[in-house]
């Protein structure tokens, strides 16, 4: 789980530079907010105005002078009435309408952005990640920025401002007493929701963590879907499952009895506020000392002021929930990627493709270097492969090379220019690679091969099909190019997979390629035939092939032999079995496997 979440958002002041960095987005609709706080104040005005067109209905309707032909007076006052609580529901709902419009586009802007953030951080970060609690800080923070403006602008500070002019309006009216008791009630009742409320919102958060570790837990769990089935663990998976929903259950119990307590205590306070209200304007009317509507006046007033305050308590806890999750969207926006360049960085210009490893060192971990001033070239359309066993810092050589890191000294070079210092957008535009793994997006074939060059025509993704071999395995598909290959492309086997993946990287038309041991978890059969589509596309470019099976690569220019993250030997497949290395040794044992295995088999 997301350490972000244990953090309690209604610990500390609230924090007011949230509104600051939302400031900007609001301000796209600058006229529109301006009519929205109009159509505020025009429903706020009416709605203070209902209780004394009621107040004069009343008197009117109890005047004991009203006869026949003055019966238009009170007829006039209810028509009145109704037109002025008609007008407090349109400004409002024209104030909704208006202020929706600025909410979403802030929700968009600020939605996108934190998309595109999180696509620039670096592969380091996103190891670290949990998909499912990350997607859910991104849904809540962006469903955050709608709740704080419209309960915020539209719900507290009009609610504050009637209660103000109300209190105002009783003392001028009716004397301190009124205007005393609803000051006070309105304290302790504003009081004891937020003191609760903190209180409470602990089995709230609590309830949140278990919500956001069950999804991750979920979203784990079917992804691999496969190692759970291999290992037979679908009831451990259910019951981690179960454990975090009892969680998340046990939380929410405690959440409805804290509420009780919440609702409980604020009906006792308005209870007690509208009964003192009552019983003074009774005994007020009783002694002559105001009518009827003056009764009904300061009724309709109370109730008017504690109906919105009733929701004080849910709507306070969901503001600073929604400002702990802005600020969980900022803080996302806040991280520094680990790889930066230069706002000027110049694009990648590659006229031969010529890549030169110098001096190259890199750890992960300080404890535990990974490369040791490794050097190599790879001449403009050369193949030159990297050979050694796990762990000896092959694959690293590739993630280097897509600067996913930043290597900790030396440094890599394509036709003479240091990819830390160029547009990186460039320089993975001019790479391809098939990877050891392909993940496909759960679409289609046609379209998972297209995202190599996503504004590539239908014609140039069909010959990337052909050139790949494709075709007549897409023949033998019911729905042809249309099939779905599933989430991560379950559905297709690894040999269909390393063939979507060809494809997709002769679509993009790079001018240097990476093998990331492309063939080691196909058959012999299968290898074969990739290895033939890959000397195809590989022809006339500069190639970096790691390889795991050594029958892959006999036919590169220059093989590198890596040890312990350093090079021990290099050169081609004749010169290092003549050398008698470990190349020659680690060959010959692959090679006893092979006769072995075809022996048993």
């Amino acid at each position: 789980m997301s350490s972000r979440h244990s953090r309690n958002f209604n610990e500390g002041p609230i924090n007011w530079r949230i509104f600051k960095q939302l400031w900007p987005y609001l301000l796209e609709f600058r006229q529109r907010v301006a009519l929205a706080l109009l159509c505020l104040v025009g429903a706020k005005v009416a709605s203070i105005g209902l209780p004394f067109v009621l107040k004069h209905t009343v008197d009117a309707l109890n005047t004991p002078s009203v006869q026949q032909e003055l019966i238009l007076v009170p007829f006039a006052l209810v028509v009145a009435y109704g037109v002025f609580r008609l007008i407090n529901v349109l400004l409002g709902e024209v104030r909704d309408t208006l202020f929706g419009r600025v909410t979403e586009r802030a929700m968009r802007r600020l939605g996108l952005q934190v998309f595109e953030h999180l696509h620039r951080l670096d592969l380091d970060f996103h190891l670290n990640r949990q998909t499912g609690g990350l997607s859910r800080d991104m849904e809540r923070g962006t469903s955050g920025i709608s709740f704080l403006m419209r309960f915020l602008v539209f719900n507290i500070v009009p609610t504050l401002l009637e209660i103000i002019i109300v209190i105002g309006v009783l003392f001028y009216n009716y004397g301190i007493s009124f205007a005393l008791i609803i000051l006070v009630s309105v304290i302790v009742y504003i009081g004891f929701s937020f003191k609760v409320t903190d209180w409470r919102t602990q089995y709230v958060r609590q309830a949140n963590q278990a919500d956001s570790q069950s999804s991750s837990r979920a979203i784990d769990s079917l992804l691999n879907y496969e190692t759970v089935k291999y290992f037979n663990n679908e009831h451990y998976e259910t019951s981690r499952y179960d454990s975090d929903l009892e969680n998340w259950e046990r939380a929410r119990r405690k959440n409805r009895l804290s509420l009780f307590a919440l609702n409980g205590g604020q009906a006792t306070i308005i209870a007690l506020a509208m009964t003192s209200m009552m019983a003074m304007a009774a005994y007020q009317v009783a002694h002559k000392q105001m009518t009827i509507g003056d009764f009904v006046l300061i009724n309709a007033f109370t109730m008017q002021i504690f109906m919105p305050l009733n929701f004080l308590g849910f709507v306070y806890r969901e503001i600073r929930s929604s400002l702990a999750n802005i600020e969980n969207l900022f803080d996302l926006l806040a991280k520094v990627p680990h790889i930066s360049e230069p706002t000027t960085a110049p694009h990648l210009n590659v006229s031969a493709g010529k890549i030169e490893f110098k001096q190259i060192s890199f750890h992960y971990h300080e404890d535990r270097a990974i490369l040791k001033q490794v050097s190599f070239d790879i001449k403009p359309g050369q193949k030159v492969a990297v050979v050694g066993e796990s762990g000896a810092g092959k694959s690293t050589l590739v993630k280097l090379l897509f600067r996913f890191y930043d290597v900790k000294s030396g440094g890599i070079y394509i036709d003479g220019q240091n990819i830390k210092n160029v547009n990186q957008h460039s320089l993975r535009q001019s790479i391809g690679i098939v990877p050891q793994d392909t993940v496909l997006f759960n679409d289609s074939i046609f379209e998972n091969i297209r995202y190599g060059r996503p504004e590539a025509s239908n014609e140039e993704v069909q010959e990337a099909i052909k050139l790949a071999h494709l075709q007549t395995f897409i023949q033998s598909l019911p729905l042809g190019t249309e099939t779905q290959v599933g989430e991560r492309g379950l559905k297709l086997s690894g040999g269909e997979k390393q063939r979507v993946a060809i494809a997709r990287t002769i679509l993009k038309r790079p001018p240097i390629l990476v093998f990331d041991e492309a063939t080691s978890s196909l058959d012999s059969q299968s290898e074969q035939s990739i290895l033939q589509a890959l000397r195809e596309i590989a022809d006339g470019h500069t190639s970096l092939v790691i390889a795991h099976r050594l029958s892959t690569i006999i036919d590169a220019d220059n093989i590198v032999v890596m040890h312990k993250g350093g090079i021990i030997e290099q050169g081609t497949h004749s010169e290092l079995l003549a050398h008698g290395g470990r190349y020659a040794h680690l060959w010959n044992t692959q090679q006893n496997s092979s006769k072995t295995e075809a022996k048993d088999g």
